[in-house]
């Protein structure tokens, strides 16, 4: 038996068959798709209003969250949205696995499905390494970040939270602030933005921001105070420092938060209603001053809120197509 989306998301729009059984990317979706995922996840937000906020929509299913990076909001957030939808839930640390001992990603992989899982939750250091579960496993794949490819969750949970504060995606402007060079937070964002109609501009030092970036339909620039009156929306980013060798690509922290840094004076000169995200950790007083990020146009604790939503969305909706698949062979 498959349960049916939550009505919420149906009256919103014409039904919009979802057929994936993974979310790896957005690079790959329709503009339908992300907006059935969005428009699904709308849906799930009532539920963390109630005073039992539980349904049974993946009862008996069991979810794995598959985490060889550390994590804290995204592992956390993918247990609370499977829980629920009242699936069981476990969690694979790196630490004292298997893969320490020499086996390899793939067989720890199907050895856990043997087991009787359902649905994988994927962050990984290499690019792809959700995509190639994918194609070995029969249970569903989530990826919750691979490298510095993709991390679509974070990108549709900052969608959700846009379209809920301005009521629109469609003619916004959007900067994406800081080293975008490394991160996938910003690719998919850009995938899941344009794909919206908005118009995104990634600004930073010429070191994380490479001129390259324009390849992919955006806007470059390396001056934030030329972006600051024009934009809707500021999302700004934490230096990866994991993910850049462990050094700066710049000549120090201070000049970064001089030149890049959102503080107080200079959210001053953006419109009065500019929506400013962080998809976290905070590094407080480097791309953000505190009273920046605990002020009024801040939006940071609402997106923790949406990314229960949206997880919740595509936990069911991947286990959704992947029931219907099943089925549709059994019946063959």
């Amino acid at each position: 038996m498959t349960a049916s989306a939550p009505a919420a998301a149906r009256e919103d729009r014409p039904h919009v068959a979802w057929t994936r059984k993974d979310l790896l990317g957005l690079r790959e979706l329709t503009r339908e798709e992300l907006l059935a995922l969005l428009d699904t996840a709308k849906g799930f937000a009532e539920i963390s209003t109630r005073s039992i906020r539980k349904v049974p929509t993946l009862r008996g299913r069991v979810v794995v969250n598959l985490f060889f990076e550390p994590s804290t909001r995204t592992r956390l957030s993918f247990s609370l949205a499977a829980q629920r939808l009242s699936a069981d839930v476990l969690d694979f640390g790196k630490e004292g696995s298997s893969t320490s001992k020499g086996e390899t990603l793939v067989d720890t992989a199907r050895n856990i499905e043997a087991m009787g899982v359902d649905l994988f939750v994927v962050r990984h250091a290499a690019p792809g390494a959700a995509a190639v579960l994918a194609r070995h496993l029969q249970a569903s794949v989530i990826n919750a970040g691979d490298g510095s490819h993709e991390h679509p969750t974070q990108a549709l949970l900052d969608c959700y939270t846009i379209r809920e504060r301005l009521g629109r995606l469609e003619g916004l402007h959007v900067a994406i602030v800081g080293d975008i060079g490394h991160s996938r937070v910003a690719r998919s964002n850009i995938w899941a933005l344009q794909k919206l109609g908005a118009k995104v501009t990634v600004v930073g030092p010429p070191t994380l921001v490479p001129a390259a970036f324009t390849q992919l339909g955006v806007s470059v620039c390396h001056d934030l105070d030329a972006v600051l009156p024009e934009v809707d929306v500021l999302n700004m980013l934490r230096i990866q420092r994991e993910r850049g060798g462990g050094g700066l690509n710049f000549p120090s922290v201070e000049e970064y938060s001089r030149l890049f840094g959102l503080t107080q004076r200079r959210l001053e000169r953006a419109r009065k209603d500019v929506v400013i995200m962080h998809p976290g950790p905070l590094n407080r007083g480097v791309e953000i001053a505190p009273e920046v990020a605990d002020g009024p146009n801040s939006v940071i604790l609402q997106q923790v809120s949406a990314g229960l939503a949206v997880r919740m969305a595509a936990l069911f909706l991947c286990s959704l197509a992947r029931s219907k698949s099943e089925a549709a062979e059994e019946g063959a």
